[in-house]
């Protein structure tokens, strides 16, 4: 890879990492500041409502109900782990197209905005709670939105690739 295409991967993956970064700790800032677990803000009654959820677990609350006072720390370092690899792999695999460099770079600032929160916390802020009737999604946050969608962006790109190399 010459130095001006690494250059501006470099620039890229910056910018969209921390806008990612600055609009999820902005939010989440707001939501400790403005909500309660108790008292959810309801926006759209039936639908959607603002609730502080302090995650212990990782996505979607999965293993929240595991309690151990290295969970925090295993679930940051693996979180670490996970980013360098993806950092790597987005530097270094050259037939990567725009498209998933933008769903790779969302991944990064999606993951280092829920891992400054275990860092601070031991625990993930979420506050966007969706539901029908009595049932909720579990909580997330902008971090999550721009994780999922970074996933999304990389498994459109991969099937559009894999229908172009067929056609």
């Amino acid at each position: 890879m010459s130095n001006e295409k690494g250059k501006g991967r470099l620039i890229s993956l910056a910018v969209i990492v921390l806008l990612v970064l600055v609009l999820d700790q902005w939010t989440k800032m707001l939501a400790l500041q403005q909500l309660s677990p108790v008292y959810p803000k309801k926006i759209i009654d039936g639908l959607f409502s603002l609730t502080l959820v302090m995650n212990s677990g990782v996505a979607f609350g999965v293993f929240s109900g595991i309690e151990s006072s290295m969970k925090a720390c295993l679930l940051l370092a693996f979180s670490g782990i996970t980013v360098g690899l993806v950092i790597f792999f987005y530097f270094h695999e050259e037939n990567l197209q725009k498209l998933s460099r933008f769903g790779l770079a969302l991944v990064v600032g999606g993951a280092f905005g829920n891992m400054i929160d275990r860092w601070h916390y031991e625990k993930v802020v979420d506050f966007l709670d969706f539901y029908w009737k009595n049932y909720h999604w579990p909580a997330f946050n902008i971090a999550d939105c721009a994780i999922s969608i970074g996933v999304t962006l990389l498994l459109v790109d991969v099937l559009f690739s894999t229908w172009r190399g067929n056609h």
